[in-house]
């Protein structure tokens, strides 16, 4: 998903850049479009470095270039492409602007162009904020279905005491999300998250593997991102991107996993184990490429079992397995879940094709001790948000709180 920032001017504009941050944290690109005022506390570089995006900050590009038909219209193409617009800190004069319908500049000719959930997060003088005019836009706004994110309480800039701060970063990236459609029911807990295939080696060259792709792994990571978690990802070799907001830890073989697992199993309070992790691997690797010659025989040896020991470390976290079948699915899922003491378990028919493996999509059985739910074809990015649904579910009705 991508937003807007639109930042104005006023002693709170340098927080925004943490708000910057927080927010690609949850998988969230962020363009960043600064008023004239601004631009006065704080510089376009500061927020092109972080966000990675070209920073706006004239309706008709440089002054020192001569206008283009792509700047004068840039406010249309921006409104376009954006999920929500931000504005944090928004001032007294830019809530009058967008009450009122003004567009005189790129910041409120975007918010009456865009079709797209609005956040403003007010900053200023109590004195200001307090004002009958501000207060009647305001009410004139969320008539529209603006979202206000009401300032807190407290010593201001000015040297007054009251109403005016900015709100705290987390209200704001709340009614970011909650606009975006991710509710942050995950807020406090910490996930881990194991995603793609191990390797196995058996000489230099050659290795021991399976098809997964890691995109259901990455898929929960940046749904569990997006709705406030913060996440361990734990990753195979594959050829997708992480999540830019996961903590990433890569390894190649079933031992590197279990041990990064166990390492960072006492900060985690939920265990995703969607990796599809070898079974076996050879019992002595060749040291030289093994040549062709005739039939050659492998000696494997069982590889750790990293969900049971998990389950067995445990102490108040909730562990979810997967449980790629090709036949007997629901019967060896339900095994597998008493067997292993685990919480949920995620159950796939790999056998079917165009999905599972190799797939953006897939099709799923979540069973828990209580009931089974049928995820029927839909993409890896909705069975994430099935899955979580369930976790959130789960920790709810186990009275665990995060920490």
């Amino acid at each position: 998903m991508k937003i807007a920032l639109g930042v104005s001017g006023g002693i709170a504009a340098y927080k925004a850049a943490e708000i910057v941050r927080l927010l690609q944290d949850r998988g969230v690109r962020v363009q960043v479009v600064m008023t004239a005022a601004a631009q006065e506390f704080v510089r376009p570089l500061t927020f092109a470095a972080l966000s990675g995006e070209k920073v706006i900050t004239n309706m008709f590009g440089s002054p020192d270039t001569e206008a283009n038909v792509d700047s004068a219209i840039e406010h249309i193409a921006v409104a376009q492409s954006i999920d929500a617009l931000l504005v944090a800190p928004a001032t007294a004069d830019v809530l009058a602007r967008f009450a009122q319908g003004i567009a005189n500049d790129f910041l409120s000719t975007l918010y009456l162009a865009t079709t797209a959930p609005v956040v403003v997060a007010p900053a200023m003088n109590v004195n200001m904020w307090n004002h009958a005019a501000t207060q009647a836009n305001l009410a004139v706004l969320r008539q529209r279905g603006v979202r206000i994110v009401e300032p807190g309480e407290g010593y201001l800039a000015c040297g007054m005491t009251g109403s005016g701060r900015l709100a705290e970063n987390e209200a704001i990236i709340g009614a970011v999300m909650e606009a975006l459609g991710a509710s942050q029911d995950l807020a406090g807990e910490t996930v881990l998250i194991t995603a793609g295939p191990t390797r196995e080696k058996i000489d230099p060259v050659r290795y021991l593997t399976n098809r997964s792709s890691g995109r259901m792994g990455y898929a929960l990571a940046e749904a569990a991102l997006r709705r406030g978690a913060r996440v361990l990802l734990v990753s195979g070799p594959t050829a997708i991107a992480a999540p830019g907001g996961a903590e990433l830890t890569r390894v190649e073989t079933a031992s590197e996993m279990h041990a990064a697992v166990l390492r960072l199993l006492p900060e985690s309070t939920v265990v995703i184990k969607t990796a599809a992790v070898a079974d076996f691997r050879p019992k002595a690797a060749a040291g030289q490429k093994i040549k062709r010659k005739g039939e050659v025989t492998l000696e494997l040896e069982p590889t750790e079992d990293i969900l049971s020991e998990v389950a067995r470390r445990k102490t108040s976290q909730l562990v979810v397995g997967f449980a790629a079948e090709t036949e007997n699915v629901l019967e060896n899922a339900r095994e597998k879940l008493a067997s292993k003491s685990l919480d949920l378990i995620v159950a796939n028919d790999v056998s079917r094709e165009g999905i599972g493996f190799d797939s953006d999509r897939n099709a799923v059985t979540i069973i828990s001790n209580s009931e089974v739910i049928e995820v029927p074809e839909t993409s890896k990015w909705e069975v994430a948000h099935r899955m979580l649904d369930q976790v959130v579910k789960l920790r709810k009705r186990s009275g665990v709180t995060s920490p």
